[in-house]
C-alpha cells in the first residue's frame, strides 16, 4: 500500500485499507470513470458557485452570505463524511461540490466587486496549474516517489498546522498578521503555500491511476474526483488571495 500513500489527507492510502482492498469483476475503479466524475464535479460547483454570485451582485447579498457560510460548514461537514466512510462518496461527493460552490461563489463575488477581474484570473490560473501539473505527471518529469510524497505530505501537514494555528489566536485576538498581509512576507507565504497545493495534484494523479490499477471498487471515481476537487478548490482559493493581495497594493 505505499504506493497509494498521499499527501492529500483525503487520497491517503489508509482509504484503501478501510474499503478492504481490491475488487473482482467489471465494476471498478477507471480512470476515464474517474474523469467523468471530475467533470460532474465541477459542474455542480460552476452552478452553485453562479448562484451566490448572482445573489452578491444583485439585491440579495445578505441571503449570499448565509449560503456561503451553510456551503463552508457544509462542505466541511461532507468531507470528513467522505473521508471516514468513502463507501458513500458517491452521494457525499457531488452533495460537497454543491455547498463549496455556494461558498466560492459568494465569496468571489465579494473579493472580485473589490478588486475586478480577480476571480476570472484566478480560475484561469487554477486551470493552467491544473495541466500544467498533469502534464509533468503524465511525462514523468516529476514522479510520486516515496521520497516526493514524504516531503510533500510534511509541507502540506505544516501548513495546515500554521492555518490552525492562525485561526485559534485569531479568535483571541491575536492574529498572525504576517500570513494574511499584502507585505512582501505574505505574498511569498501565498506563493509557497500555491506552490504545496500544485504538488498535491500529482499525488492526487498518482492517487486515482494506481486506484484504477488495483481494480478498486466503482464509487472509488468518486472519492478520487472529490479528492482532486478538494485540492483544486484550495488551489483556486490560494490564488485568489494572492491576486486580491497584487491588486491591493496598487
Amino acid at each position: 500500500m505505499r504506493a497509494m500513500r498521499s499527501s492529500n489527507p483525503v487520497m491517503s492510502g489508509k482509504i484503501f485499507e478501510k474499503i478492504g482492498g481490491i475488487t473482482a469483476g467489471e465494476n471498478t475503479m477507471t480512470i476515464n470513470g474517474t474523469i467523468n466524475k471530475i467533470g460532474i464535479m465541477l459542474l455542480l460547483v460552476i452552478a452553485a458557485a453562479a448562484y451566490t454570485w448572482k445573489m452578491v451582485t444583485g439585491a440579495n447579498p445578505g441571503s449570499a452570505g448565509t449560503l456561503a457560510i451553510v456551503g463552508a460548514i457544509g462542505g466541511f461537514i461532507l468531507a470528513m463524511v467522505t473521508v471516514f466512510r468513502p463507501q458513500s462518496s458517491a452521494i457525499t461527493a457531488p452533495i460537497y461540490a454543491i455547498l463549496e460552490g455556494l461558498f466560492l461563489g459568494a465569496i468571489s463575488a465579494i473579493i472580485n466587486s473589490a478588486y475586478p477581474g480577480v476571480a476570472f484570473q484566478a480560475v484561469l490560473l487554477t486551470i493552467g496549474t491544473l495541466f500544467t501539473m498533469l502534464f509533468l505527471y503524465r511525462s514523468q518529469r516529476i514522479r510520486a516517489t516515496p521520497k516526493f510524497r514524504r516531503g510533500v505530505m510534511m509541507a502540506t501537514g505544516a501548513v495546515f498546522f500554521a492555518y490552525l494555528i492562525s485561526w485559534i489566536l485569531g479568535m483571541f485576538g491575536m492574529p498572525m498578521g504576517f500570513m494574511h498581509s499584502a507585505g512582501p512576507m505574505g505574498i511569498l507565504i501565498n506563493l509557497v503555500i500555491i506552490v504545496i497545493a500544485a504538488l498535491n495534484l500529482i499525488m492526487d494523479f498518482d492517487f486515482i491511476e494506481k486506484g484504477s490499477q488495483m481494480a478498486a471498487p466503482k464509487y472509488m471515481e468518486w472519492y478520487g474526483a472529490f479528492g482532486l476537487m478538494v485540492t483544486l478548490i484550495w488551489l483556486y482559493i490560494e490564488f485568489l488571495r494572492l491576486l486580491s493581495r497584487f491588486a491591493g497594493r496598487d
